[in-house]
């Protein structure tokens, strides 16, 4: 005995369903939370960059490449 018969419509109705488009699938995030996240995400890539600056201006440049080679270094 088949699972589906050609006789039983409703079967089939319920089964073929359109797929799904894009603009369903991906929505903008909306509301205080996404708003509150990207405003903190904001601010930390803000603070992380204001770091880097006071720490090139006081240790001078020197010190600051002298960093980035031997960071490149440890990698290899």
């Amino acid at each position: 005995m088949a699972l589906a018969a050609w006789r039983n419509p409703a079967y089939f109705n319920r089964m073929v369903q359109p797929i799904s488009t894009r603009s369903e699938l991906v929505t903008a995030p909306q509301g205080r939370v996404a708003s509150a996240i990207l405003w903190g995400a904001a601010a930390i890539g803000g603070l992380a960059l204001l770091a880097a600056a006071a720490l090139w201006f006081h240790y001078g440049i020197a010190v600051f490449f002298e960093m980035i080679t031997a960071g490149i270094a440890a990698c290899f």
